[in-house]
């Protein structure tokens, strides 16, 4: 039912713009003033996507896909209508510098318009392309950039330029069902202390309301950009009963660990639709301040924006946390080209924790490291063997988390398990950096987005520590910290250590909403990468139609 919900809302919209232009039947302001609209349409079968741009200028405009968000190995094109003509261009960037046109133009330009103070640009491309200077489009979520000038002279872009990710093959629109409202969750006048890193919680209790409510939607409502790292909501067990407001995991916050929503640095959606009655609970508010200048009197009132209906879903929805548990005694070693940690998650311990578990049919994901974080794969395993990567972020940027929305559906089935794997860059660093909270520790977590809810927690895994001692010749923990400072730390080395850690048991736990837990010792299995599908350009995909359709015709002519 609720994948035919989704179909039926991907086909409502489809059938709602088809009079106006049936080949772009998807439709999305790329900047919050809505100055600049892409509608978009793809055919798999000829492997090509087509777009129009409409963007409010008479000048330039361009449009592209960026690896991290930014414009260093951007794929773009610019157009426009000069006092020459029209002009238009596939591009690739650099860096922060005016794009390079391609040697190989693969974008097709079919029409380019100026009038009443807007630009249309009209063109269309292959899904997969070939050409090294352009990027594929995947299934996943990509980052898309704009940009755009008042005049023709394609100079830089000042602030009229952004950043928004989506999903183009697999894209899901939001909806406003009917009777809806909403509520805020903030800080209220919170002076951010004058240290590099504080994690502030608030502990309330949600509205209450007449009749049960879904949350359909969750928004950030972010009043400093430039000092906050993430926004998480937890839903506390019903042993906290009162109200506080205080640093983060210094009282009884700590209880509340159940988590319902997540926004991170970049991103610009927190969540995806929970459920249940929001009044019955108590939630705690986590905002992670990042103040690296150690800036005082700064001032914050930031916080999650909640949408309501009346009319509720068939399916309740939750989040759930995995990945490597945060914890103290976890290390990544300095000058690190590429280091690979490791959490589990082992769906059969659900049982041990709930009475009543059922299958996960997760939707979407965010996945979370911080500043030495640069990939991010979450790897699906049934029966022993890896039958799918759920989520990868080959990319992963500190400054650009969002949630990725899968656009289907993807069954966890208990006792299948999850390996979420991080990779490190520590190249800068001349110290070991620890696995903690501040934005100079580091994190492995994946926030699994599912339904039907289940009133879990966490699924996580962390190294047996004495195991790990032992492994490295050391006799307790302070000879083995002692190995850890003085060791140098080389490509050998640091391989040896990835290995060590990988190769020793885990403890592999599931934690309930109420804080119960189950746990056992395991190992991890290997993560296979899945390599991608063969790179055809669309005449390519043309080309074998008509070799399948004559070679189907030579088959037919020797059977007479």
């Amino acid at each position: 039912m609720f994948a035919l919900s989704l179909f039926l809302l991907l086909l409502s919209v489809q059938c709602s713009w088809a009079q106006e232009d049936p080949l772009l039947p998807f439709f999305e302001h790329l900047d919050p003033e809505h100055k600049v609209q892409l509608k978009w349409g793809f055919d798999e079968v000829q492997g090509t996507i087509l777009f129009e741009l409409t963007v409010n200028t008479n000048g330039w405009v361009g449009f592209g896909f960026s690896p991290k968000g930014g414009m260093t190995g951007a794929d773009v094109v610019i157009g426009g209508v000069g006092p020459d003509g029209i002009y238009f261009t596939d591009r690739h960037a650099g860096g922060n510098s005016v794009p390079v046109v391609d040697q190989q133009q693969n974008y097709k330009l079919l029409s380019l318009t100026e009038s009443d103070g807007k630009t249309v640009m009209k063109f269309q491309r292959s899904i997969d392309s070939c050409d090294k200077d352009d990027l594929p489009i995947t299934d996943l979520p990509m980052k898309l950039i704009y940009a755009y000038g008042e005049t023709d002279d394609i100079t830089y872009h000042s602030n009229q330029r952004g950043t928004k990710v989506l999903n183009l093959l697999k894209y899901m629109p939001d909806v406003k069902p009917p009777n809806s409202s909403f509520f805020d969750i903030t800080m209220v006048n919170f002076t951010v202390p004058a240290k590099q890193t504080h994690y502030h919680c608030k502990v309330l209790k949600a509205p209450a309301f007449d009749l049960k409510q879904h949350i359909y939607r969750i928004e950030p409502v972010i009043e400093n950009h430039d000092l906050l790292h993430h926004l998480l909501l937890y839903r506390c067990p019903a042993t906290v009963t009162e109200p506080t407001e205080a640093e983060c995991y210094t009282g009884a916050d700590a209880q509340c660990m159940e988590v319902v929503a997540v926004w991170g640095v970049g991103g610009g959606v927190a969540g995806l639709p929970i459920g249940g009655n929001v009044g019955d609970f108590f939630y705690r508010l986590e905002v992670h301040y990042n103040n690296p200048n150690k800036s005082a009197g700064r001032v914050d009132s930031s916080g999650l924006r909640f949408y309501h209906t009346s009319e509720l879903r068939q399916h309740d929805a939750a989040v759930l946390m995995t990945g490597l548990a945060v914890g103290p005694g976890y290390a990544i070693p300095p000058v690190a080209k590429s280091f690979l940690t490791y959490g589990m998650c082992d769906t059969a311990n659900i049982p041990k924790v709930l009475e009543k578990p059922n299958d996960l049919q997760v939707f979407s994901a965010m996945m979370h490291t911080h500043l030495a974080g640069r990939k991010v794969r979450v790897g699906h395993f049934r029966g022993g063997e890896q039958i799918d990567i759920l989520v990868a972020d080959e990319n992963y940027d500190f400054e650009y988390q969002e949630v990725t929305n899968f656009g289907k559906t993807k069954t966890m089935k208990l006792d299948d398990k999850l390996l979420v794997e991080c990779t490190y860059n520590t190249e800068n660093r001349d110290t070991l950096t620890w696995g903690g909270f501040p934005t100079t520790d580091e994190m492995c977590l994946a926030f699994l987005f599912y339904y039907p809810a289940m009133n879990l927690s966490s699924c996580t895994s962390f190294p047996d520590l004495k195991s790990l001692q032992s492994a490295m010749g050391a006799t307790d923990l302070n000879s083995w910290l002692d190995i850890m400072f003085t060791k140098t730390w080389n490509d050998e080395t640091i391989n040896e250590y990835q290995q060590t850690l990988k190769s020793i048991d885990q403890f592999i736990s599931i934690v309930n909403s109420v804080n119960n837990a189950s746990s056992y010792k395991g190992t991890l299995p290997d993560l296979k990468v899945i390599p991608p599908a063969p790179c055809i350009s669309g005449c390519v995909t043309r080309s074998l139609a008509v070799l399948s359709l004559l070679t189907c015709l030579a088959v037919q002519w020797a059977s007479f």
